[in-house]
């Protein structure tokens, strides 16, 4: 039955891979073993076997009195190389002696116990008669393996004449008898090895991954809103511990947008609630007749109307937020700053009310920006910096350049703000402990908007300020020359 890889769970996916590059590194490891101790067996054996050959026909060349070729090519006959055959001939090998022509001439088999040679490859023994002296192979005889080679019959090792070949047999029965007992051995090490390492690997990978299920049953409960459980893995070096840490800031992000959303509802609906609330405090004096009063029904209306023009602008300072926030309603352009500041100083000036306003001149600028956004940004700073400094103290307004960016900033001598209030500066419809200080009210809204403008012209906004000691805020704008 064939699992879609979506339903295997990751353990499972690495122990087999763990299983299926073990047993194979195993196994190639084992053939590469056991073909090499093959060779080495093969090759000892046949080198055992030559060496001991060797003298064997060097002392039958002296027994037979062969000195030259005239003398070697008399004796090459059955009576003559009957003896060599079988003094080449042992109980577990068995030597014929062949022609130049390939024909069997003389072989030392006597007696049944010793092997029986297989019949003579002519491709073989052409190789031998051509003067190779390496002429190794296998050959098969009652379904038994044999391993043959041929030795050139020469009268000196380096001699080029060569008068015939010796093939050489001998059974492989030994050496599958050591191969099997050491292959079974081999097989019994390997099966342990991969069984005890697929189990090590098993424990090894649910040991790593069992912080994953933290992770899991931990992402359970913060789905059902308890932001108080987190994981604690954090200090695992490996690629779970950075996912932990990385899961940890998610979620302290995502408990700051909650809380922020709670109270940006919470804000919302007392802001509202306001307008609202004298809005239905004015009808019910109406609905108890005060519309036969010209002077309360006039009082009530003007009231209506100003709590009326409240709500609108509340709606459209917070679409404006939003306009900005999810399309790209800006036109930006190249802005000389001199010539704008020299525009704008002038419209502070009739702002300010007891303040006065200084312009401190900086550095020859072009920025990229939306003139009447950068121009709507600085009359809300501008009006927060008058409505919550005392009289006769002065706000300053200047810019510098910052690489690929001009900052522009306004100081003033206020009230200041405290360590809370500027941590909740920018959430809708938030007012710090300043605002009661001032007797116009707004709607928590204007440094919102102001963030979201800024941030529209690829900018930032930063504010820098402490009780008493007034309010320095600072943003940036992309210079044309970027």
């Amino acid at each position: 039955m064939h699992l879609p890889a979506g339903k295997i769970s990751l353990t499972a996916k690495l122990v087999f891979l763990y299983a299926t590059l073990l047993i194979s590194s195993v196994l190639l490891v084992s053939y590469y073993s056991y073909w090499n101790i093959w060779q080495l067996f093969i090759t000892n054996k046949t080198s055992h076997i030559r060496a001991r050959a060797k003298p064997v026909i060097e002392h039958w060349l002296q027994d037979q009195k062969i000195t030259d070729p005239t003398s070697m090519a008399k004796k090459i006959s059955r009576r003559n190389l009957l003896p060599l055959a079988r003094d080449l001939t042992s109980k577990d090998t068995v030597a014929i002696i062949l022609n130049k022509q390939g024909d069997i001439i003389a072989s030392g088999k006597r007696l049944s116990e010793e092997p029986t040679p297989p019949p003579p490859n002519l491709k073989y023994v052409g190789k031998a008669l051509a003067g190779d002296n390496e002429v190794t192979y296998w050959s098969k005889v009652n379904d038994k393996a044999i391993l043959v080679f041929l030795i050139p019959l020469r009268l000196q090792p380096d001699s080029s004449t060569i008068f015939g070949a010796i093939q050489m047999s001998t059974s492989l029965a030994d050496i599958d008898q050591i191969l099997l007992r050491n292959g079974s051995m081999q097989i019994s090490a390997v099966a342990i090895v991969l069984c005890g390492g697929v189990l090590l690997g098993y424990l090894l990978i649910r040991y790593s991954l069992r912080d994953l299920h933290s992770l899991t049953d931990t992402c359970r409960e913060i789905a059902k809103g308890d932001f108080s459980r987190k994981p604690k893995i954090t200090r695992r070096g490996d690629e779970i511990g950075h996912l932990a840490r990385s899961f940890n800031l998610m979620i302290n992000q995502l408990e700051k947008m909650f809380d922020s959303q709670k109270r940006f509802s919470a804000n919302a609906a007392h802001e509202l609630l306001t307008p609202l609330t004298g809005l239905r405090g004015s009808i019910e004096v109406l609905l108890r007749g005060a519309q036969d009063n010209p002077e309360v029904l006039n009082r009530l209306n003007k009231g209506m109307y100003k709590e009326v023009n409240r709500l609108i602008r509340i709606c459209d300072q917070l679409l404006a937020v939003s306009k900005l926030e999810n399309s790209c309603h800006v036109e930006k352009q190249k802005i000389k700053i001199h010539s704008f500041m020299k525009d704008f100083i002038q419209q502070a000036q009739l702002l300010a009310r007891n303040q006065t306003v200084q312009l401190l001149q900086g550095p020859s600028l072009t920025l990229i920006a939306d003139p009447d956004l950068l121009e709507q940004i600085l009359l809300n700073l501008l009006s927060n910096a008058v409505r919550y400094s005392p009289a006769n103290s002065t706000i300053s307004i200047g810019w510098k350049s910052l690489g690929q960016t001009a900052e522009i900033w306004l100081a003033d001598q206020g009230y200041g703000m405290d360590e809370k209030t500027l941590t909740h500066l920018f959430e809708p419809f938030y007012r710090g402990s300043s605002a009661c200080k001032s007797e116009t009210k707004g709607a928590g809204l204007g440094l919102t908007l102001t963030r979201t403008m800024v941030e529209a012209q690829e900018g930032s906004i930063h504010v820098n300020s402490s009780s008493g000691r007034g309010t320095t805020v600072s943003f940036t704008i992309p210079l044309a020359s970027r």
